[in-house]
């Protein structure tokens, strides 16, 4: 199998977050796109190496809450994101094993978030031309502290789903 590097070209890297608390209701599940990423896949190796610019988190839906998200709303979570959640340090996964079963690979390797880094692991799958997963990471399993708000009544839950979907393209 080749080689194949991914970028946003290619497809979508997206963070997907929930929230809980007391009033929950008042706030929004988001879709986050992260807007610059790079990645390299070799499947022969086999190796995953994926950098992303902490500063390019970008929401693209907000569900339910007790209003619709503006501009200003959009603008004010992205800069917190920036902030107070990743405070502008860049994010990257250095795959230590991967496991190729034909299109399914399971991978295993750091993350590193905020300077720490720790182990993850998730499936990818190759099919139709794509390769499509879903990681789930732990906010405090990195030291950082979820998201609160209204005096911790509304809280970012502790697991956000991190997901891609992106064409493969051979180098």
């Amino acid at each position: 199998m080749p080689n194949y590097k991914l970028g946003p070209e290619d497809g979508i890297l997206s963070v997907r977050t929930s929230r809980t608390g007391a009033v929950a209701k008042a706030g929004h599940d988001l879709l986050i796109h992260v807007t610059e990423w790079s990645a390299t896949l070799d499947t022969d190796a086999p190796s995953l190496v994926l950098d992303a610019n902490a500063t390019s988190l970008r929401v693209r839906e907000g569900t339910g809450g007790m209003k619709p998200l503006d501009e200003d709303d959009l603008a004010n979570i992205e800069q917190t994101i920036d902030d107070e959640v990743l405070h502008k340090r860049d994010i990257d996964f250095r795959s230590t094993s991967m496991t190729v079963d034909g299109d399914a690979l399971a991978v295993t390797g750091d993350l590193t978030l905020l300077g720490a880094t720790r182990p993850l692991t998730f499936d990818l799958a190759l099919a139709d031309g794509r390769v499509r997963g879903t990681a789930v990471v732990k906010q405090t399993d990195w030291g950082m502290k979820p998201y609160t708000a209204l005096f911790g009544a509304l809280k970012v839950a502790d697991e956000v789903r991190v997901e891609v979907d992106a064409r493969l393209q051979s180098l």
